[in-house]
């Protein structure tokens, strides 16, 4: 027997039956020929050699073999014995995963959409969790509402007429697995009514422009000056609906005008589309009082959206909407159709965590802690960077910082990434040409 192939130590349990002692062998030569313990073009003892040294039954080997040879692992020749093969099959071939990508890691991440994650309310809302499932009933954990728990969409109805002044009654919120989520069920029962496209602010999350067009509705963009999205008639023409960010434009900062808010409404109201109001972060104002939100001027014809991931974190994936009572139906099918929500738990514990209060206690701790870290963040900028200005710091977790004039965006963020500190380009976020900026999250822990 050749030297490597007895130093292959092939340990077997010889009172296993038979299948299940063939098996082991197959699974042992496999091994080896993956290892390279047995390189290509190793030639095999004979199967009455290898069954004697095992002390197994002679058609066990065979079997073996057999198997392995159909595999593409060994190779078979009446006369010339077996051996490893030479350039192995696709089939014997070890799959080989590729890296998953891994995010590039940075000192300092100041870059926008991500709250403190280390501020997670972790024991209040394990404690919440622990309350929520002694008390439910059996039939909660069955296969859910397309429009979420009872619970979590009566304590949301609750909380945004409270805290955010929307007008809706728990059964015209969907529960969804985050804003994005949301809007691909809006995007879906839009084309369903035979909407074509989407009006979109200039400036925003590429996700969400991918998100419409994904869904077959063509992108109409609306420009955005300092009172928000500018009303353009030629634009919000052909458009069966309108995704606006009113209380705090993401990323440029500004607050959506009232004259504009009215004008919108108007126009929804007249041609029967729908405007989607993402407030995503309408929780977190610092300088005066809360902006409402939109939907309260027109109920019937704002779709409002919002979620958990600002307050608690992104990847609890809890998200709502408040949809008008004429679009519900299409949403619900949509839910539906793409298997629902959040699971169960998650949303058991939300709804207790609002009833408890618990939801608002941490919307005031974060507001406070990320109030204080944007007075620092402007603070620095300001001593640092004499003539730099830094605009959308009235609310929210980013503000916008202009480049210095004779730089371009891309060498003001190299020169971040040389200091490893990453921040976002205004670019990033433009429908089309954008002037020079960065937009730099400040809610991030960078301890």
């Amino acid at each position: 027997m050749p030297e490597h192939w007895a130093n292959l130590d092939l340990h077997l349990d010889v009172n296993l039956d038979g299948s299940r002692l063939g098996r082991s062998l197959e699974d042992a030569l496999r091994a080896a020929a993956r290892a390279g313990r047995l390189p290509p073009g190793t030639r095999l003892p004979s199967s009455r050699a290898l069954a004697a040294d095992l002390g197994i039954a002679r058609n066990t080997v065979a079997d073996a073999y057999g198997q392995l040879a159909a595999e593409g692992w060994l190779t078979a020749r009446t006369g010339a014995g077996t051996w490893v093969t030479e350039t192995p099959t696709l089939a014997a071939a070890a799959p080989v995963e590729a890296a998953a990508p891994t995010a590039p890691r940075f000192r300092y991440d100041l870059r926008p959409g991500t709250p403190d994650l280390s501020a997670f309310p972790r024991r209040e809302w394990l404690a919440a969790a622990r309350r929520a499932l002694a008390g439910v009933a059996d039939h909660v954990l069955d296969y859910p509402d397309p429009r979420g728990l009872a619970q979590l969409r009566e304590a949301l109805s609750g909380y945004l007429a409270r805290a955010r002044g929307v007008d809706v009654e728990p059964d015209r919120i969907v529960v969804c697995a985050g804003f994005t989520h949301g809007l691909a069920l809006l995007v879906e029962a839009l084309r369903g009514r035979g909407a074509s496209a989407v009006a979109v602010e200039s400036h925003g999350l590429p996700e969400h422009r991918a998100v419409i067009a994904d869904g077959g509705l063509r992108l109409a963009v609306l420009p955005v000056d300092s009172d928000g999205a500018v009303p353009d008639e030629a634009v919000l023409g052909g458009a069966g609906a309108a995704l606006l960010t009113p209380a705090h434009q993401f990323p440029l900062g500004v607050t959506l005008a009232p004259g504009r808010r009215r004008v919108l409404t108007e126009w929804a109201a007249d041609t029967g589309a729908v405007l989607i109001e993402d407030d995503y972060d309408g929780e977190f104002r610092y300088d005066r009082h809360p902006v409402g939100a939109m939907q309260a001027l027109a109920p019937d014809h704002v779709v409002y959206g919002g979620t958990a991931s600002k307050a608690l974190a992104p990847g609890l994936r809890l998200g709502w909407l408040a949809v008008p009572a004429r679009l519900l139906d299409e949403v619900v099918a949509a839910a539906r159709g793409a298997g629902g929500g959040p699971d169960a738990v998650s949303q058991l514990t939300l709804a207790e965590f609002i009833a408890s209060g618990g939801y608002d206690r941490q919307v005031r701790h974060a507001r406070l802690a990320y109030r204080r870290r944007r007075d620092e963040l402007v603070a620095m900028v300001g001593h640092g960077a004499h003539g730099v200005r830094v605009a959308g710091i009235a609310a929210g977790l980013h503000a916008l910082i202009r480049v210095h004039s004779g730089q371009t965006e891309a060498e003001a963020i190299a020169a971040a990434l040389r200091r490893d500190l990453a921040v976002a380009g205004l670019a990033d976020y433009a429908a089309g040409q954008a002037a020079a900026g960065l937009v730099v999250g400040y809610a991030r822990s960078l301890t």
